[in-house]
């Protein structure tokens, strides 16, 4: 053997590899969990900061010193005055807000609420892309919460068994989702099946609802071949694998304008019946080779599972299809010429805006927070402004195809 090489001892000698996995897991949990109690004590819960004027003017849509009239007149919900005199709004305080000027005399039909009306169906977005780092997740948390901002009526469905989405609004899968708890409570074969109001979470951001993931969710993965297998016409089983999802979400739809699914990364049982539920498509693309020649094999097979749901009778008509580039580095030369090709491939199909790689983003996650969560103050202006301009303008670019959807003007 060479010199300063030497072999492992066998794990079998000491502890068997199972058992030693099992160890690391217990070890990291707890430690996560001690994590988080630090991080948000007592409770070890999320609470979503304050807004300052100006923030509440921008998400509002109208001029602080507008703002600052109305609450020196007493006109409307009354923030709280902090030091100087400076006003801090509560989300709950925005939407009230929101809700009053709508109704003032002057308002002219403006809705500053932008829910959707009498005849609108709920838009359901399905965030995907079966290559991790695809920046998937981050792009579902940070849509989700730029719509609750805005004044949507919101769900988050986290449909990735490894519940990093959960994660990110304060839910420790392991200790904070139970047996039957997850998407697979509302969509699975047996008699042990939920309504999915059961489990619907409120998050801490108003307006802003959350169905959470963990490990659970793979039963759906094992269980749909076995239905499958034993399937015969006229079984009384409910909606085949492809339509259950629309189906669980269909019985809240009602209560949102608009569901952001976070899907696997991979294309299982799981995915399809999200891309079946979906009214929207936003596929999430890091601008690398690798990761574009991945979204083609991508791209193949969803188009081959898709047209044998659509044989077996699946409905597949989206209000659109959309690539959004990812974790991106403008003045990147390679990341530059495969955003331009990806362009001229996929014409508008390509968003506009894109989510650009940002230091800001990931130093909020490692708190467990997003972007909307933090306060500007967290991180020097220029890095905070350029990622949350990003950050609005693709969600705005998102809202906007949803309003055309709708048959409204962006």
């Amino acid at each position: 053997m060479a010199a300063g090489l030497s072999r492992q001892e066998p794990l079998s000698t000491a502890m068997a590899a199972d058992e030693q996995i099992a160890a690391d897991a217990a070890a990291l949990s707890a430690e996560l969990q001690r994590l988080r109690a630090r991080l948000f004590p007592p409770s070890s819960s999320k609470k979503l900061r304050r807004f300052t004027s100006g923030e509440a003017a921008r998400l509002i849509g109208v001029s602080d010193s507008y703002l600052r009239q109305l609450s020196l007149d007493g006109s409307g919900p009354q923030p709280e005055t902090g030091a100087g005199g400076r006003r801090l709004y509560t989300l709950d305080e925005i939407n009230a807000l929101r809700a009053f000027l709508t109704a003032a005399p002057g308002a002219r039909g403006r809705r500053y609420l932008p829910r959707r009306l009498p005849g609108e169906h709920t838009q359901v977005i399905a965030v995907t892309n079966f290559k991790g780092g695809s920046g998937k997740t981050t792009t579902a948390a940070h849509l989700a919460q730029g719509l609750a901002l805005k004044g949507y009526r919101t769900l988050v469905v986290d449909l990735d068994p490894q519940a990093s989405l959960s994660a990110l609004f304060g839910i420790m899968p392991e200790f904070d989702v139970a047996d039957n708890e997850t998407l697979y409570a509302a969509i699975r074969y047996d008699g042990l099946r939920r309504p999915t109001e059961a489990i619907v979470r409120p998050t801490y951001f108003p307006g802003l609802d959350l169905i959470p993931a963990n490990l659970e969710l793979h039963e759906f993965e094992h269980t749909t071949p076995k239905m499958l297998a034993s399937r015969r016409p006229g079984d009384p089983q409910g909606a085949m694998f492809f339509a259950r999802v629309r189906e669980a979400l269909a019985e809240i739809a009602d209560r949102y304008d608009v569901i952001v699914i976070d899907c696997p990364p991979q294309l299982g049982f799981l995915t399809l019946g999200a891309l079946c539920a979906a009214s929207g498509l936003l596929v999430t693309v890091h601008p690398q080779m690798l990761d574009v020649a991945s979204m083609s094999q991508f791209l193949f097979m969803t188009s081959d599972l898709l047209s044998v749901v659509r044989e077996s009778g699946g409905r597949l008509t989206y209000d659109f299809q959309a690539y959004l580039v990812t974790r991106h580095e403008p003045n990147d030369g390679p990341q530059a010429q495969i955003v331009g090709f990806l362009r001229n491939l996929f014409g508008p199909r390509v968003l506009t805006n894109a989510m650009l790689k940002s230091t800001a983003i990931a130093d909020a996650g490692l708190t467990k927070q997003t972007l909307y969560e933090v306060s500007r103050e967290a991180f020097t202006r220029a890095t905070y402004d350029r990622a949350i301009e990003s950050l609005d303008a693709v969600n705005g670019e998102i809202e906007g195809l949803m309003l055309k959807a709708w048959g409204r003007p962006s």
